[in-house]
């Protein structure tokens, strides 16, 4: 069993939310949301494992028991090419959940047209691997997300 943590403070909006259809279709697996605080911040890892993919706005950790969470930092940021962030950690790094990862400011991705809505999803799990899900309200960085099995 995995504990998935926000790696973002902010409001858990779901995925369905997100102004993605890849995401809020969940193909690229099931999830939640968080709209983040627009201020300047670090996004964190949401469980303690290995970072096994990294780039300026999207990161992916896997655990111990081989889950990959994936938090893509807003949407279409791809095309800032890298510009507002600042990767903390390197691929390969063994993380601890609440562990800085990324620091960018959400109000500046919005100021250069790109939704700031974060993703948090489940890599390769099914829907009903997930239980106790965040879909709404506010959210601290750290507080749990879902609970995957």
């Amino acid at each position: 069993m995995t504990i998935v943590s926000s790696p973002l403070a902010g409001r858990a909006i779901g995925l369905a939310a997100v102004p993605d259809p890849v995401f809020s279709g969940a193909m690229v697996g099931p999830g939640t949301a968080i709209d983040p605080v627009r201020e300047p911040s670090a996004a964190v890892s949401p469980v303690d494992g290995v970072i096994v993919s990294l780039h300026p706005h999207a990161f992916v950790v896997v655990d111990d028991e081989g889950h990959g969470v994936l938090t893509h930092l807003g949407i279409d940021t791809v095309q800032l090419n890298g510009d507002g962030f600042e990767l903390l950690v390197a691929k390969g790094d063994t993380v601890r959940r609440g562990q800085e990862v990324i620091r960018w400011n959400p109000a500046a991705v919005e100021a250069a047209g790109k939704s700031p809505v974060c993703p948090v999803v489940a890599l390769e799990a099914t829907a009903e691997a997930l239980s106790d899900m965040t879909a709404e309200g506010d959210v601290k960085a750290g507080a749990q997300l879902f609970v995957w099995q």
